[in-house]
């Protein structure tokens, strides 16, 4: 079985326009590429990297959509929320703006999906653990994602510390998803109205 799952990557700064690299351009280029980018660059509106995986026995194609974090580009990212599988938050753990401006970004995401459901997979990244200067406390990440039931992972871009695991998991969670609307659509389309169910003759 093969299919292809959209997915994008979010930036979290927070909302006085000053951006924040939490790293998450590195982030992605270390699962798709496994190469660490020491310069930093803004990314400037999005980007798509693409990366084929296997889970289980499903070949799947992720098209992932980095998307830029400034303020200024915040109402054209929003329009590549819609059609997509799933989201990647990230934040860096140096710097609590960055985990701050999470609920922004999350609503902005959820904001946007078609129809709006709680259940639209994301996972949280909390970025540059390699880092000695930490400013928000795991247990403190942690428990924002019990409350929005997000799995939550630490990680390091430059060390490559979960990184695979991470996307593997958003992947596999936009993949149930996908096969749980398919099997719903599927269901419905072969119901039986009343009428039909019952037998005629002439």
């Amino acid at each position: 079985m093969e299919a292809c799952a959209r997915v994008f990557a979010c930036v979290c700064s927070h909302v006085s326009g000053i951006f924040l690299s939490v790293g998450k351009t590195s982030l992605l280029h270390q699962y798709v590429h496994k190469t660490f980018y020491e310069e930093y660059q803004t990314t400037l509106g999005a980007s798509i990297l693409s990366k084929i995986i296997i889970l289980g026995d499903t070949t799947l194609k992720l098209q992932i959509w980095d998307t830029g974090g400034q303020e200024r580009f915040r109402s054209m990212v929003s329009t590549f929320y819609k059609g997509s599988d799933g989201c990647v938050l990230a934040f860096d753990v140096t710097d609590l703006e960055s985990f701050e401006a999470l609920d922004i970004w999350r609503g902005d995401v959820l904001a946007k999906i078609v129809p709006m459901e709680q259940s639209y997979p994301m996972v949280l990244l909390g970025n540059k653990i390699d880092l000695a200067d930490r400013k928000v406390p795991q247990e403190v990440a942690q428990g924002w994602c019990r409350e929005k039931d997000i799995p939550y992972f630490e990680v390091s871009a430059k060390n490559d510390i979960n990184v695979v695991q991470a996307f593997e998991m958003l992947a596999s969670r936009a993949l149930s998803r996908y096969q749980s609307i398919l099997e719903n659509h599927l269901t419905e389309s072969i119901k039986l109205s009343p009428d039909q169910s019952r037998s005629r003759c002439c």
